[in-house]
């Protein structure tokens, strides 16, 4: 038989799969001993049942929750139905196996009635059952009708103005008269808030299941590669009061500093609050080293509690606790999120103090995160000059300009239109989850550094600046006020996300420079990785980058990249136009000189690395003016009739270039291209070696389908480079002569281009592209249709697609290697830097991956993870 409900006391920190990952934990520092409220959790396995039957819930499950609430009455020896004894109110709360903070729903003070508030209040006082009460109504009105909450807001607030009370100053008729208006909320939107706490709590458990499939979730799930099949947990927790008196008080903590990693506890309580006061941002918290002035053995104990935590988890924690009339609850623990920069140090520090291994280091660091170590920052000296408006609290790092935008929904709008933009908003909720994804930088005028956004924008990575006090923020008027200076939607502004400070206009960044922490730990995952990382990059800059992240050598240098500039792209022009042998030779010759230089600095800059440069691929048309007026321009440098220049242009259109005139069929219908760059390449590598630098050219051809291709290719440029090695007389020195697989027939008849090819690498965007027959430049018109409707479930052209594009791989090395064992293979597509594809391609055994510079240092780490994960599996 099934076991639907586990109590506290039956599960462990292993069961997150079954109860979740707030349910595991509580189970598990209830064994440790902690002081944890009792409780029970309602299984994942529930609410996956519940979703796919919801007649679930009547014929299975309530017998189960009311055998587990008369088991919790025994526990706490009080009443959660009746009337005459201590009134047991309980929580109900979402937990899933992978945090997702904020995204789905929560319920307090759950058992409350008229009448059970009555009690309460005789029990205790009228201000604090009636707040409790208010809360419950509100949140219930939330989360299981889901009636907007702002609509008790404003009656609150009216309410008070009424009064002319704050609500400390009312009666118990004036409470019992608030309460009576919050249920006409609810009769406004023809519902009924039941009154049977049973009722109650068979209500909020089904609308926690719901919220697994709320709009925030998914959303969240989608950033964060989370499972849309897990299904939540759901944790009901016997309630303890934060807000029982001025020795109560709830608060959030982490073992270490959230956005430094430094090894000191870093969170904010409040006293006389219940935990929600302290996430939302609705009242500024108290910084948790307050806490030892104010309640000294609650500070002493949860300071002695965090170690053991700590030190049982081997990971920062992140710990919700409340303070009931002096003693101490600990009401949550998981791995606290945290920045790159935190997650780094945490890591090595980790490793320092002998808790982790180096391995277990490497597991520890997400790639994705790795971005944000290596991205730019603001430049000191445009810094010191800049217009400085206000500063709060530096909740996540970084630094971002861009538009002020002040709801979620103008976000995505501008975003979707190219722009950058900075969320502004007195404080977000669950609620603007879509417009934080694509924000610069999120700023908010209220909470403190455990507050939504905050703890959003660090998972995230997204720069933040969090309770900027100084700010009027005026979301209905669209501006923002500090002081004399006020600020419409639109305007530009900069973020620091580091030191909380926000300015006015745009500021320049740089680079962060020689980040020692992170060289360290790459330095672990080479040692681990059994695949190569390479770059994709043809500019000296980028080179230079990417040997700098280190790369391992270049995977793939484009070469119709250089012939974009002024001079260069003239003289391409004028070869793809000549009109006589005379126009092209001349051509050529100074495409060769430019040429020539390229691969000389180029070589100089990847020195004894290997690099692979791709001859001209794209279709002729693509170097060509299409506008009329830069027609005729041309026409003029070229000295040709711009009438007969139009008509030249217009028949070298291609009715689907992608499949057209390009590739190694350019070079095969006018191979002089190709022996123009192959001897640019060698002019140049026979200079550096004349020099002293040992250079071993590796030319890859593009496009190739049949071997008949390659063997004519490959035959020519032997024969031109041989001329090459005699006219300078150069005892010849190695080079290969490989191809790109990007065809599905090529992936079918790999053997037969193994017998010819000296290296092989797989272009994934354009073998994608040919194996589904979407469009890369278009695909984004309807990739979100497929994902939200279940077709596919993330971008081929971002992820690898293992059933389709993987298997061609898959038989393209297995045929290959028949013929030769050790042949390379490579991976130069979008996905070479994709952490999530880098496993398949360990698993299919490809011998390096090259991708764009700055996702260098991430695919070093994801490299090394592939490893380490397959050992674990």
């Amino acid at each position: 038989m099934t076991k639907w409900i586990y109590s506290f006391e039956e599960g462990s920190a292993n069961d997150k799969a079954l109860l979740g990952g707030k349910g595991a934990n509580l189970a598990e520092m209830s064994n440790l001993g902690l002081p944890v409220p009792p409780g029970f959790t309602i299984t994942t396995e529930s609410c996956i049942k519940f979703l796919e039957n919801p007649d679930f819930f009547d014929s299975s499950l309530k017998d189960h929750i009311l055998k587990a609430i008369t088991l919790l009455e025994r526990k706490t020896n009080k009443s959660f139905n009746g009337e005459n004894s201590d009134l047991l109110l309980v929580s109900v709360r979402s937990g899933a196996k992978f945090s997702m903070p904020g995204m789905m729903d929560t319920i307090l003070n759950l058992g409350l009635n008229d009448h059970r508030t009555q009690i309460l209040a005789e029990q205790t006082n009228p201000d604090f059952a009636y707040n409790c009460y208010r809360r419950l109504l509100q949140m219930f009105a939330d989360v299981v009708y889901g009636i907007p909450k702002e609509l008790f807001d404003t009656l609150l607030e009216n309410f008070e103005k009424n009064q002319n009370k704050s609500l400390k100053e009312l009666s118990i008729a004036e409470h019992q008269d608030l309460v009576k208006q919050y249920k006409e909320i609810y009769h406004q939107e023809n519902k009924n808030f039941p009154e049977n706490p049973i009722d109650q709590l068979y209500a909020a458990i089904q609308a926690v299941f719901k919220s697994w499939n709320n709009n925030r979730a998914k959303i969240y799930r989608d950033l964060n590669h989370i499972s849309h099949d897990l299904g939540t947990a759901v944790n009901v927790q016997a309630m303890v009061f934060g807000n029982s008196d001025q020795n109560s008080g709830t608060g959030v903590c982490f073992t270490r500093n959230p956005a430094s990693g430094e090894a000191v506890l870093f969170g904010e309580f409040l006293l006389n609050a219940q935990g929600e006061d302290v996430v939302a941002g609705i009242r500024t918290p108290e910084p948790i080293a307050a806490l030892e002035k104010a309640q000294p053995q609650a500070y002493k104990a949860f300071k002695n509690y965090a170690s053991i935590l700590e030190n049982h988890y081997k990971d920062m924690q992140d710990i919700e606790f409340t303070i009931e009339k002096g003693k101490l609850y600990i009401l949550q623990t998981r791995n606290g999120k945290r920045t790159a920069k935190a997650s780094l140090k945490i890591a090595l520090d980790l490793v320092d103090q002998g808790i982790i291994s180096k391995n277990d280091a490497l597991l520890r660091v997400s790639p994705a995160s790795i971005s944000q170590l290596i991205h730019p920052v603001f430049e000191d000296t445009a810094l010191q000059k800049a217009s400085f408006i206000a500063q709060g609290l530096p909740a996540s790092p970084g630094a971002a300009t861009g538009e002020i935008v002040f709801t979620a929904d103008r976000a995505k709008e501008l975003h979707d239109l190219g722009r950058k933009v900075i969320l502004v908003r007195q404080e977000t909720s669950p609620e603007d989850i879509e417009g934080m994804v694509v924000s610069q930088a999120i700023v908010t005028s209220q909470g403190g550094m455990t507050s939504h956004a905050a703890v959003v924008a660090r998972g995230m990575g997204t720069c933040c600046v969090a309770g900027c006090g100084e700010l009027s923020i005026r979301e209905e008027s669209k501006t923002l006020s500090c002081g004399s200076l006020t600020l419409t939607e639109g305007d530009i502004i900069s973020v620091d996300g580091s030191s909380g400070c926000i300015y006015s206009g745009e500021i320049p960044t740089v680079l962060v420079e020689n980040n020692q922490d992170l060289q360290r730990l790459l330095s672990w995952a080479d040692e681990v990785a059994h695949l190569k990382v390479r770059a994709n990059a043809e500019t000296v800059k980028d080179l230079e980058t990417a040997m700098k992240f280190g790369a391992q050598g270049v995977g793939l240098a484009r070469t119709e990249h250089m012939f974009f500039g002024q001079d260069r792209i003239l003289e391409m022009r004028r070869l793809i136009l000549a009109d006589n042998e005379e126009e092209i030779k001349m051509a050529l010759k100074l495409l060769l000189h430019f040429q020539e230089e390229d691969f000389y600095q180029m070589f100089q800059a990847v020195q004894d690395k290997p690099m692979i440069i791709r001859l001209l691929d794209p279709p002729m048309h693509e170097f060509l003016p299409k506008d009329p007026q830069e027609i005729k321009l041309l026409a003029e440098k070229l000295h040709k009739s711009p009438e007969k220049l139009a008509r030249q242009i217009e028949n070298l259109q291609e009715s689907n270039p992608m499949l057209g005139h390009r590739g190694c069929r350019l070079g095969i219908t006018q191979p002089e291209i190709y022996k123009m760059q192959a001897e640019a390449i060698f002019r140049s590598a026979i200079r550096l070696h004349q020099e002293g630098l040992k250079i071993k050219p590796k030319i890859m051809i593009p496009l190739i389908a049949d071997k008949k291709e390659l063997d004519f290719v490959k035959s020519y440029l032997n024969e031109h480079i041989q001329c090459l090695f005699n006219e300078y007389e150069q005892k010849p020195f190695p080079y290969e002569i490989g191809t790109m697989i990007e065809l599905p027939r090529a992936c079918l008849t790999a053997d037969k281009l193994a017998q010819e090819a000296d290296f092989f690498s797989f272009g994934t965007n354009d073998l994608t592209q040919m194996t589904f027959g979407f469009s890369r430049d278009d695909i984004g018109k309807f990739i979100g249709h497929y994902k939200k409707k279940g077709i596919l479930s993330s971008d081929p052209f971002q992820n690898i697609d293992k059933d389709g594009v993987g298997k061609l791989m898959r038989i393209a090395i297995s045929k290959a290697r028949q013929v030769k064992p050790n042949l390379s293979i490579g991976i130069c597509g979008e996905v070479g830097g994709d952490p999530s594809s880098i496993s398949f391609f360990q698993d299919i055994e490809v011998t390096y991956v090259s991708c764009s510079p700055y996702r260098v240092p991430a695919a070093r780490l994801a490299v090394a993870q592939a490893v380490l994960q397959e050992g674990k599996n």
